[in-house]
């Protein structure tokens, strides 16, 4: 685990994690060797029609993340993520930091499907 991206509306650490991954707002890029934040916003998913889990998946794949924390993902991006050897952990925390927690002391485990169907 190095590069983490997590599904938020907000700009920093202490925003609030978005349950929704195609259609979320913005993703917080996290580097844990650097403590680097980076912020990638999510204007295709946000946007289209349909196909948003997708699109959000491949900005996500590009930003060179291996792991993803979010409220949910759909199978569509789920198919997509773990394709590119992207692991996914769905989490109920109010903030990104504590998601972050949450993840670093192994208190998450790893989605092995989507949660959610398509179009929720």
């Amino acid at each position: 685990m190095n590069k983490i991206a997590f599904t938020t509306a907000g700009q920093e650490l202490s925003a609030a994690l978005d349950p929704r991954f195609g259609r979320a707002a913005r993703f917080l890029i996290y580097d844990l060797q650097s403590k680097s934040v980076q912020i990638i916003e999510n204007q295709q998913g946000r946007n289209a029609a349909q196909g948003a889990g997708i699109q959000a998946a491949e900005t996500v794949v590009k930003a060179g993340v291996d792991t993803l924390v979010t409220g949910h993902c759909g199978p569509k991006a789920f198919k997509v993520l773990a394709a590119a050897g992207v692991q996914v952990f769905n989490c109920n925390a109010a903030t990104v930091d504590e998601a972050l927690h949450e993840l670093l002391v192994g208190r998450l485990p790893a989605a092995e499907n989507s949660d959610v169907e398509g179009h929720w």
